[in-house]
């Protein structure tokens, strides 16, 4: 487990693990708004210590992951009783197409000011991966997610989630099989790319027939609007019937443009209608084929992509 350098005490390397702390929240809770959160009370709870606590506390990192884990382990839980209550499907939180989330901002690599507080985008944060995660365990996916992407030891990930090293070994190994069974291989970014700017032209020209060659026959479309956006809610299932929903959608809200973007570092669409942003799209692909589209219309989650 990384450790900052130096006393408990200095600031600076409490700071640096800002950025592992956001890293690690977003993708337990897909949900950047929840991880800063996170964030901000795993920091509250550093500073509510005395200085003689903090100066005993061996490794200022491990012990800050360990509070984050754990504020996130209990977020886990009470978020499925509030998506029990949420109207309609419930989504991950869209990222923009910028490389990273830098301090309350999109930035890039080379932002002079190479902030703490940010988001790395890789396949870890797809939002096809994500969904995977939100059908896991709480447990489950606080011990896959620490150890196969944050590469932890199963002894570190047991302070974490209050469980022995072999259980949570079994948990990581429960969520790998759900992850391999969930996610076939995917073609080339290239191909994944060309999918979705067909998908567009199609949805454009309002081409059934086209949009339905480019669904795989049990393709599957998901909307989340919140209750605060109009989307349909329940998903809707087959190539045929989501072809003619994006049809009938485009011919009801007229005046709206497409925008090819990356979301959550894979290729996907962003509407506008009079420059604002009302909603995300991300696909998954398989073969040569689109199998889940996820559209986002929730004005809540969209709110990184105002200046995106």
């Amino acid at each position: 487990m990384s450790t900052p350098s130096g006393p408990a005490d200095d600031l600076s390397a409490i700071t640096r693990e800002r950025r592992k702390l956001l890293n690690l929240a977003y993708r337990l809770l897909g949900s950047l708004a929840e991880a800063e959160d996170v964030v901000q009370e795993t920091y509250a709870r550093w500073y509510a210590l005395t200085p003689r606590q903090r100066d005993a506390i061996d490794s200022p990192g491990a012990w800050l992951t360990t509070v984050a884990g754990r504020v996130c382990l209990d977020l886990l839980g009470s978020a499925r009783a509030r998506r029990e209550r949420y109207v309609g499907a419930w989504v991950p939180e869209p990222l923009p197409s910028r490389t990273e989330w830098v301090s309350g901002r999109w930035g890039t690599p080379a932002d002079p000011a190479d902030p703490a507080d940010r988001v790395t985008l890789d396949e870890s944060v797809s939002m096809a991966f994500l969904v995977v995660l939100e059908s896991m365990t709480p447990a489950e996916r606080v011990a896959f997610v620490l150890h196969d992407v944050f590469r932890y030891s199963f002894a570190e990930v047991a302070e974490i989630v209050g469980r022995t090293p072999a259980a949570c070994r079994q948990l990581a190994s429960s969520a790998r099989r759900r992850v391999r069974a969930a996610r076939p291989p995917a073609p080339p970014a290239a191909d994944r790319a060309g999918l979705v700017r067909s998908f567009r032209q199609a949805w454009e020209a309002q081409d059934i027939d086209g949009l339905i060659g480019l669904l795989a026959p049990d393709a599957t479309a998901t909307g989340d609007g919140g209750g605060l956006a109009t989307a349909a809610l329940h998903p809707v299932e087959g190539a045929e019937q989501i072809a003619r929903f994006f049809v009938d959608r485009a011919r009801a809200v007229p005046g709206v443009t497409l925008q090819e973007c990356a979301v959550n570092g894979q290729p996907g669409l962003m509407a506008r209608k009079d420059g604002v942003t009302v909603s995300v799209l991300a696909f998954d692909v398989a073969g040569d084929r689109i199998t889940r589209i996820w559209a986002v219309l929730n004005p809540d989650k969209l709110r990184p992509w105002t200046t995106a």
